[in-house]
């Protein structure tokens, strides 16, 4: 969801009447980031409190690559690393996921291994249907078990978008919090709904209700499902103990426009890129009592402050064994107090600009390549800014493009390199990436490995009545550029029987 998909941000249907009045009774973030312009490094770093470069959501096979974890994925969420609902639990804690998780396929990156008690959600996003033996429609899961796949058990139907899954998750929800309230023990609810992510999707009763297309009636079900859980804690008498959070793991994703995009509002490109579009937020912070009314804060926030600020909530610290990158926005929040800190905008393993106040200098520009542009993939349509959304990798590390983010929010018109304003800014950001750069141990890039997809091509039964199967391999495309490459085998069927406690057996 982009920054520009709320009225509160400027929308101009207003068909987000929930969210709207959550801001009303809140506080709302102009300058809000994700850590990554892309879903599953987004996701890591507000579990984890830390950038996709240090908790290992990344890959080094490409430079400034976007990658993330399709259903083939090795790699996960290394156990190295201390997620939220982990140290929640320290402070007594029930912690629950409902949607998508997307750190993982494998079973010891199960949520419920890394800190949740309850799961009903896909590991995945609905991508599909890819409804083939190679490659089956995604999972979904109550806790350990699979209740049904997408597409199939959990209709999505491509050809009106109407599906009810978002419906579930509400209800999910308002049971688990009903149930929390009733064993009087405090809980963690990180509700990840997916249904503006393309394909898009709504339930029946908001089909063809936005003036903004499938897309809009996506959000519109978002709002009303938020007005509704907020409505449920007013009921119960919990909403003054309760603090609730709403933002977005990346802009809109533009090239799905006009039906199934969204709106980044007045800033550049969208999804999958380092400029504003792609990674400022919509942000808005609620808790009754405490957050006073209306406020509008201009602290520059990250998603990775959920960590920090949620631990401060519960009494905890956070460890001080490792490099945090979230910072508590308590004091922001019920005092009015601003913290000076930059927001560090990485796009794989490169640095590609950094905000420091108003000014953003960029270090690499990169819409997405020449190659996709030409297919009609265009992350930037309609935005084209000369020498700035390019499409090859550009770099400024020498001359860095910098831009007064109050003046000019679209980063349409870089500074003079010759202004005495250039100079002080870039000099001041300078020093912050060197002193970023000094500390910075990164992570074990989990992103760089794909498993291989099993095709069966033969089978045969031997004198001794075994079932043997010839297989070939078929490694998956995780990230741009990689060739695909085939491999074949014999294999016993009944070697291929494990226990499901045993890691590597596949979901």
């Amino acid at each position: 969801m982009g920054w520009g998909d709320l009225g509160v941000f400027g929308e101009p249907s207003k068909e987000t009447p929930n969210l709207d009045q959550m801001a009303a009774e809140g506080m709302l973030f102009l300058d809000f980031y994700t850590a990554s312009p892309l879903c599953s490094p987004s996701r890591a770093a507000l579990l984890t409190g830390r950038l996709p470069v240090r908790n290992g959501f990344y890959t080094t096979n490409g430079h400034a690559r976007n990658a993330y974890t399709p259903q083939d994925i090795v790699g996960g969420i290394p156990d190295s690393e201390l997620l939220l609902p982990e140290l929640l639990k320290k402070a007594g804690y029930t912690n629950k996921i409902i949607g998508k998780w997307h750190l993982g396929h494998r079973p010891q990156f199960h949520p419920l291994r890394h800190g949740f008690d309850e799961w009903f959600g896909s590991p995945n996003c609905h991508f599909g249907p890819y409804d083939s033996r190679e490659r089956p429609n995604i999972p979904v899961y109550r806790d350990w078990d699979m209740v049904g796949r997408y597409y199939e058990d959990f209709k999505i139907d491509l050809k009106t978008g109407e599906a009810n899954l978002t419906q579930l998750y509400l209800q999910e929800a308002l049971d688990f919090i009903s149930k929390q309230q009733a064993s009087q023990q405090p809980f963690f609810l990180y509700w990840a709904i997916d249904a503006t992510h393309a394909p898009v999707y709504a339930s029946k009763q908001f089909l063809g209700t936005s003036q903004r297309g499938l897309y809009g009636d996506a959000v519109r079900e978002i709002d009303d499902s938020i007005g509704k859980i907020l409505k449920h804690l007013q009921q119960l008498g919990i909403s003054e103990n309760t603090f609730v959070f709403f933002t977005s793991d990346n802009g809109a994703a533009l090239i799905s426009a006009p039906k199934q995009g969204g709106s980044n509002g007045p800033f550049l490109c969208g999804k999958q890129t380092t400029f504003e579009g792609g990674m400022r937020e919509p942000a808005i912070a609620w808790w009754p009592g405490h957050i006073p009314a209306g406020g509008v804060s201009h602290q520059l926030g990250s998603v990775m402050d959920l960590f920090s600020t949620s631990l401060s909530l519960a009494g905890l610290q956070p460890p001080s064994d490792r490099q945090i990158d979230g910072i508590d926005l308590l004091p922001v929040m019920l005092q009015g107090k601003l913290t000076d800190r930059p927001i560090f905008y990485y796009r794989g393993n490169e640095l590609m600009a950094v905000r420091a106040g108003l000014y953003k200098a960029h270090y690499w520009t990169w819409s997405n390549s020449w190659e996709e542009h030409n297919k009609g993939i265009d992350f930037c349509p309609g935005q084209s800014v000369a020498g700035v959304t390019t499409h090859t990798q550009e770099e400024h590390t020498y001359l860095p493009l910098l831009f007064h983010l109050g003046r000019d929010p679209g980063e349409k018109y870089p500074l003079s390199f010759a202004s005495d304003e250039y100079q002080r800014a870039v000099e001041h950001i300078s020093g912050l990436v060197q002193q970023h750069k000094a500390s910075l141990v990164p992570g074990q890039p989990q992103l760089n490995v794909c498993d291989q997809a099993v095709m069966v091509s033969a089978q045969s039964t031997d004198a001794l009545g075994n079932l043997w199967i010839k297989i070939h391999f078929i490694k998956c495309q995780c990230w741009e550029g990689m060739l695909g490459e085939e491999m074949h085998g014999h294999v016993l069927v009944a070697s291929l029987i494990r226990d499901r406690a045993d890691p590597s057996f596949p979901f």
